[in-house]
């Protein structure tokens, strides 16, 4: 069974008290979630590069961050830069994938390739030996709090059959969008092993409890 990352985005958090909001699920995460929208490739904005470099400096966690912007090949490495431990951009922003994927790892920085619902796992096949995580969104990227996208499902599936097949160390695969108690197990039984959860562990009055379950869920149903 693949080991169990939980990486809580900071997306649905209180930004008035973001090291409170932080350190109220270190203890129970792997890594903190940073989501940078740029209003270009989805139609939202989040932190500005000085909030991204403070989160990034000051987080007790390893930050994984998921670039949704139009420019990849120049913000990638800004991040790897920066300190991030995962940096993901998105194929669907990317002209030369294998070049960005390159100009992060020159960094000493992990690298995730994220594809969107409409994105079919075939089109990225020939990256998956070069990255160390595919990201499969199970939400259309560009807001928090959406609802699970279950049709994503086989899609996720081929990605861990095709996996299976090639050499270690195998690339990990994440999921982002509407993961919660109630969805956890659907996603890891089709082969998901790192799990972005927003709204469900920040709304929680008790974001550690949710945390556990979560893991728990996740562990028990790993594919």
């Amino acid at each position: 069974m693949p080991s169990i990352r939980l990486c809580p985005s900071i997306l649905n958090a209180d930004y008035s008290r973001l090291d409170e909001e932080i350190a109220r699920v270190a203890a129970g995460s792997d890594y903190l979630h940073l989501d940078i929208m740029d209003n270009i490739f989805v139609p939202n904005q989040t932190f500005t590069w000085p909030q991204s470099l403070s989160i990034i400096s000051q987080s007790p966690l390893p930050v994984d961050a998921h670039l949704m912007v139009a420019d990849p090949q120049i913000q990638g490495p800004l991040f790897a830069e920066a300190g991030c431990a995962s940096v993901t951009f998105h194929f669907e922003a990317a002209n030369n994938p294998r070049s960005i994927i390159s100009d992060i790892r020159s960094n000493g920085t992990r690298v995730g390739l994220a594809i969107k619902p409409n994105t079919d796992f075939d089109q990225v096949r020939d990256l998956i030996s070069e990255i160390d995580m595919l990201l499969v969104m199970t939400v259309e990227p560009g807001f928090g709090g959406q609802a699970f996208m279950e049709e994503m499902m086989p899609k996720l599936s081929k990605a861990r059959s095709y996996i299976s097949t090639i050499p270690t160390p195998h690339p990990w695969i994440q999921v982002d969008g509407g993961i919660s108690p109630k969805t956890i197990s659907m996603a890891a039984k089709n082969g998901a092993d790192t799990f972005v959860a927003g709204s469900a562990v920040f709304n929680a009055d008790d974001p550690l409890e949710v945390l556990l379950q979560l893991r728990l869920l996740a562990s028990n149903s790993g594919a």
